[in-house]
């Protein structure tokens, strides 16, 4: 397989939403780090980033989304997980929520949880809603790398492995963003990132 680095003109979006459509992995810039993203309701897809990372199968994916609409397909909001979506999204934020049927257990590794991001970034979010599904994204490195900040990282990481990585220039944080679990009855923060843990806390009081 070639991988080819493009930029996320019109042509090349719809270009890479197909390839989502049709179970295929694309590499994409957030705010944060870049992605590497498939249809995150197909099976068959999400094992292919597992393929590509060489990530261990029992670790979760997070699903990147464009809008609440496709949040309430996927999750249960609950009433702190709403406060935070209007406080920080979109943004570097990753919210656990008990997960819909929708969401196969693959996916979640056979957790009844999804984590739920809604990133700030302009291409990540076009790619998302001309794909029309919820985007699995972890860091489109291989595992145990440091996530990637540029296209170019990506390519070092992910040549041969990834056909299509859409060039969106530098992460803003270059830090991956903050996860906090809202399904026991106390909010967690689960990994310290681009939002601190203070100022989640705040919009929770």
């Amino acid at each position: 397989m070639q991988t080819k680095i493009l930029q996320p003109t019109e042509e090349n979006l719809i270009l890479a939403a197909e390839f989502i459509k049709r179970g295929e992995i694309v590499a994409f810039p957030t705010e944060t780090v870049y992605g590497l993203g498939a249809d995150g309701l197909n099976v068959a897809a999400c094992e292919k980033i597992f393929a590509a990372k060489g990530r261990p199968s029992d670790k979760p994916l997070s699903l990147h989304v464009a809008n609440l609409e496709m949040v309430e397909r996927v999750a249960k909001i609950s009433l702190a997980a709403e406060k935070l979506f209007a406080a920080f999204c979109p943004g570097a934020l990753t919210i656990i929520l008990p997960k819909n049927k929708i969401i196969p257990d693959f996916v979640t590794g056979g957790k009844s949880s999804v984590g739920i991001r809604f990133p700030a970034n302009d291409v990540a979010l076009s790619l998302i809603k001309l794909s029309g599904v919820p985007i699995a994204a972890p860091s489109a490195n291989l595992s145990g790398k440091n996530p990637p900040r540029t296209a170019q990282e990506v390519l070092e990481n992910l040549s041969g492995r990834v056909e299509i990585i859409l060039d969106g220039g530098a992460c803003k944080f270059g830090i991956s963003s903050t996860i906090i679990d809202l399904t026991a009855p106390e909010p967690k923060i689960l990994r310290h990132g681009a939002i601190s843990e203070e100022k989640i806390m705040e919009e929770l009081e």
